[in-house]
């Protein structure tokens, strides 16, 4: 566990890109047409998930300087009080030994969670994530309230040094996220969006650059929850409430093994965040303002 457990320790306080790649969240909006407004997450839902088809094309960020690929990280306005909570689901390439032997990386009771709570959220997900769990990748896939961005295939780094994490570059790492992809496919999952997350959270120009023929939008995060390998979901969700604003995306994990008091944490968030005003949006909610 000790590579995924440094990069999951590390989510959200990873390298810094360099001058060229924090220009890069300064791209515009493409031309795109915006999703379906998601859920407005102001009540709770039916436990019953509505079933989704292909979704029309999502709003993404235009390239960055020199084309690189964009990055976004929050909505910065004030008037409009949603939140993205974004969830990863870890899997690096080499740990379906680990599963075998009865390690959970999945965390379906979360999923319930939110879609008893009525919470749209965005979930990053490795394409081994969605090899060991396709029945599961296809549940949330396939329903409404969730889309499914990538979190690469195998969870290696894109920037090296990452938290001990084996590293891509150039060709490896574009192969990397459309194997994803092809993953989610598989599986069966219709509502994915083109959007990257950085394992650990790490990237740079030379990343950026790699990904810019895969015309995704990289997502980071404004606010960690400090989810991974906590015991106290309290500490979770003050960390969260202390940390969100508008347009916030908050950084969490779909991994019991790894993150085992999320669930309960976002059972405290998400009624102390709505009593205060907020909704819960998609990440392609947020990018679409």
């Amino acid at each position: 566990m000790a590579v995924l457990g440094a990069a999951l320790a590390g989510c959200g306080s990873g390298a810094g890109p360099s001058d060229a790649g924090r220009a890069a969240r300064m791209g515009t909006h493409a031309a795109t047409t915006s999703a379906a407004p998601s859920a407005a997450g102001s009540a709770p839902a039916s436990s019953a998930a509505p079933q989704a088809g292909p979704p029309a094309k999502v709003p993404t960020m235009a390239p960055g300087p020199n084309g690189l690929t964009p990055v976004f990280e929050r909505t910065k306005q004030s008037s409009d009080k949603a939140v993205a909570l974004t969830f990863d689901a870890d899997m690096t390439s080499d740990q379906g030994p680990r599963a075998a032997d009865g390690e959970h990386f999945d965390n379906p009771q979360l999923i319930s969670t939110l879609r008893a709570l009525g919470v749209p959220a965005t979930v990053f997900m490795t394409g081994r994530w969605a090899e060991e769990y396709p029945d599961q990748a296809k549940a949330i896939g396939t329903d409404a309230n969730f889309e499914i961005a990538n979190h690469s295939y195998s969870h290696h780094a894109f920037k090296s040094p990452c938290y001990g994490l084996p590293s891509l570059d150039g060709a490896a790492a574009r192969a990397d996220v459309d194997r994803a992809f092809a993953a989610f496919r598989k599986a069966g999952a219709v509502n994915t969006v083109p959007y990257f997350r950085f394992p650990g959270g790490c990237y740079d120009d030379g990343a950026l650059r790699a990904l810019a023929a895969a015309k995704v939008t990289a997502v980071q995060w404004d606010v960690v929850s400090g989810d991974a390998f906590a015991k106290d979901p309290d500490a979770v969700a003050e960390q969260v409430l202390a940390g969100v604003k508008p347009g916030s995306v908050v950084v969490m994990h779909c991994t019991r093994s790894a993150a085992p008091v999320t669930e309960e944490a976002v059972r405290r968030i998400v009624p102390e965040l709505r009593k205060r005003g907020y909704r819960f949006a998609k990440v392609s909610e947020l990018m679409g303002r």
